[in-house]
This record gives structure tokens, C-alpha cells and sequence, in this order.
């Protein structure tokens, strides 16, 4: 994995985080991955799905599908981690939408609740109060910014004025 980090304070954040994510694990790469993340909101309509894992386009709607009926329903006094298949799916919701992923049954379920916690301010940020309809009308800026944040099923940066800044510059470019 390359990453190019912009200070040695960036650098650490991301060692902390993986840490926290993968105690144990010697080989991050390996163990540490997103499978899919999912942006739906209470009809269940996707807003934003991101699959990090190959999938067929009937096996993709069939998650989309399984996994809004599976946290939907759920009441917000039970926790925010779910099982699902083999895996594991934390989720967060937000007004109307709901964040999910899906990782290994053995991460570390706050350190993802923080990550969407992270994902959702940044969007908020760049939005300025991010609502359903932003993301709908400028979901390629969504997906830059998710690929900032996330490439390949692994966190890639962890600071919010980092991201920030270079979504910056890209619309500068535009």
C-alpha cells in the first residue's frame, strides 16, 4: 500500500487507527479490508453503494436489498453491528440515510463506527449541511471523496483537513 503522508502526524493517525482495527495482526493488508459500503436511505433506495469485493450486479441487489431489512427495522436502543452471512455489518444512521459496511467478522467494530462518523463529517463539511439530495446530484464528488478517504477496502486517510484540502484543490481543477 502506498500512501503519500503529509506529516509525520498523518503518518502515526494512520498507524494508531490500524492498530486499532487489526491488534493482532502482523500482515494489515491481508485482514483489514471493507468489503462494501452502502448509503441508503428508509425506502430503501441505494444513494451510494462501493464494492470492494467482486460481486454480480443480482448478488450487489440482493445485499443492497438483505442489508436494508436487516438494519431498518432494528431498534436504536440495540447496538450498531449486525451479523450478516459471514461478515459483519456496522452501520450508523444519519436523518433519513443509513451508512453501512461490511468487514470481517473479527475487526473492531468502533474503530468502523468512527470511520463513517469521519466519512459523514467530512461530507457535512464539504457540503456545507449535507442532505440526501447533495449526495443525489453530486455523487461522483461523494465517490472522490469515498476514494479519498477509502481505496481498495482500506482506509487510506484519516484526517478530516487532509481530505478536505485536496477535494479543495480538485475543485479548483474544474
Amino acid at each position: 500500500m502506498v500512501i503519500a503522508l503529509n506529516s509525520k502526524y498523518q503518518a502515526m493517525n494512520l498507524i494508531r487507527l490500524r492498530q486499532k482495527l487489526c491488534p493482532n495482526s502482523v500482515s494489515l493488508s491481508l485482514q483489514w479490508q471493507i468489503r462494501f459500503i452502502l448509503l441508503q436511505n428508509r425506502q430503501g433506495k441505494t444513494r451510494l453503494a462501493k464494492y470492494y469485493v467482486p460481486l454480480e450486479d443480482s448478488e450487489k441487489h440482493k445485499v443492497e436489498y438483505e442489508v436494508h431489512r436487516l438494519i431498518v427495522n432494528r431498534d436504536p436502543k440495540f447496538t450498531n453491528f449486525v451479523e450478516f452471512r459471514t461478515h459483519k455489518v456496522i452501520y450508523r444512521r444519519y436523518a433519513g440515510l443509513f451508512f453501512s459496511m461490511c468487514v470481517d467478522i473479527t475487526d473492531n467494530e468502533l474503530a468502523y463506527l468512527e470511520c463513517i462518523h469521519l466519512f459523514v463529517e467530512i461530507l457535512d463539511h464539504f457540503f456545507s449541511n449535507v442532505c440526501e439530495l447533495d449526495l443525489v446530484f453530486n455523487f461522483h464528488k461523494v465517490y472522490l471523496i469515498l476514494d479519498e478517504f477509502i481505496l481498495a477496502g482500506e482506509l487510506q486517510e484519516t484526517s478530516k483537513k487532509a481530505i478536505i484540502e485536496r477535494m479543495g484543490e480538485l475543485e479548483k481543477l474544474e
